[in-house]
């Protein structure tokens, strides 16, 4: 029995989705469960997948085009073995195959290579800036499935000599200078419209102070063993910022406030975005109630986020929220910047490099590990005074980590 296949109920706030790609052809067998179609929104992108053991029987939206939330996608035979062919619904096949036969194949008795059409959007970027055939990648994941360690084996791998090109073909000339222009993505446009908005949009200033890491230096290297032992996973750095900044936000509450219009919204609650580089671009997933949470599970949601952001399964809900942000540039090396914010909250926290400085210490010079910290905000609801107490605050926590556990 015929099915329609339909994208996902968007959130109010997405309004439509590109289809990134479709990893089953029409007439090509699938399981129950098994990825379709990947819709890429503003935000995050949703898998389409199978409801049932069957097949393809034609492809309503194709790749690149816009759908809207629970628009027909295909249409689907449940228990199907083998598609028309002719697909249904689709006028002159013999001509769209020709032009799109990746799309709208006729079904012959070749087998299919389901393993490189298979792509997660790590391995289809990763495909990309390899500048290779992604049908030429031998699949190691589940089902003959392509991973990204799959891609960079391959390039990595000694190639045969390549035949001799023909005689009509062009080639390049040393030193020639080429370039490659490709759109950006539904995400890279949102985060780049949000940028803008905040920078024109914001009365945003940067205050600059400078913490000691000594102290929890020493406590990690006393410590963490006995702590990776107990809970399961490594004592981090980011865990002592987000309990400094949860103490330090019920201290000053502008701060974890947000602007909606003329009002002034005082948020009862502690939700705190961490920014996660993905191979699509910043995205902000939001630990909810840090002041509920321990250093263990700070740290364990903050893994799970970043798996999350690498394999591309983040959703709306992990990164809807939030009011307050920690950006850590330091993690690529960045000594010093100013972060811009996240509408529409009103503060941001930037953390930086730990670099060894000479310190003045009681009339002595010592090297340090120093760390420059940066906090962005809207001077149309915090003072001057407000943002600087709140960093001074943030930098005594987490130069005497004691102070949290004290309650001081």
């Amino acid at each position: 029995m015929a099915t329609e296949i339909k994208a996902p109920i968007f959130p109010e706030s997405v309004a439509d989705g590109t289809v990134a790609a479709w990893h089953k052809k029409v007439g090509e067998p699938v399981k129950r469960d098994e990825v379709l179609a990947d819709i890429e929104t503003d935000k995050v992108v949703l898998e389409v997948v199978a409801p049932a053991d069957g097949v393809l029987l034609s492809i309503a939206k194709n790749e690149n085009d816009t759908v809207l939330s629970g628009e027909v996608l295909a249409i689907f035979e449940a228990g199907g073995i083998s598609a028309p062919a002719v697909p249904v619904g689709v006028a002159g096949s013999v001509e769209i195959t020709e032009r799109n036969p990746a799309l709208n194949p006729v079904v012959s008795d070749t087998a299919a290579v389901p393993a490189a059409q298979d792509q997660s959007p790590a391995v289809r970027k990763a495909v990309a800036e390899a500048g290779i055939n992604a049908a030429d990648v031998e699949g190691s994941g589940r089902g003959g499935r392509v991973t990204k360690e799959d891609v960079v084996a391959h390039v990595a791998a000694p190639k045969a000599a390549a035949p001799a090109a023909p005689a009509t073909a062009v080639s390049l000339a040393v030193g020639e200078r080429v370039e490659k222009r490709v759109p950006m993505t539904r995400l890279r446009q949102r985060v780049a419209q949000r940028l803008l908005s905040a920078s024109q949009d914001t009365a945003m200033l940067t205050t600059f102070n400078e913490v000691n890491m000594k102290p929890i230096m020493d406590m990690r290297k006393a410590y963490g063993d006995r702590f990776e032992k107990r809970h399961g996973t490594r004592l981090g750095f980011m865990s002592f910022f987000v309990k400094a900044a949860t103490e330090a936000l019920k201290r000053f509450p502008a701060v974890n406030a947000s602007l909606d219009g003329t009002d002034i919204v005082y948020h009862g609650y502690y939700d705190i975005g961490v920014a996660v580089s993905s191979d699509r671009g910043l995205v902000v997933p939001v630990l909810r109630d840090t002041d509920r949470m321990n250093l263990a599970e700070v740290e364990k949601s903050i893994i799970e986020y970043g798996t999350k952001a690498r394999d591309g399964k983040l959703g709306i809900d992990d990164m809807t929220g939030g009011t307050f942000t920690i950006s850590n540039g330091g993690v690529f090396g960045s000594l010093l910047s100013t972060p811009i914010l996240n509408p529409p909250q009103t503060a941001i926290l930037g953390m930086h490099k730990i670099q060894q400085r000479p310190m003045a210490v009681n009339g002595e010079v010592v090297i340090l590990p120093m760390m420059y910290l940066a906090l962005s905000y809207d001077h149309r609801m915090i003072d001057g005074k407000e943002a600087v107490s709140f960093l001074v605050t943030l930098k005594d926590l987490v130069e005497d980590p004691a102070l949290l556990l004290l309650d001081l």
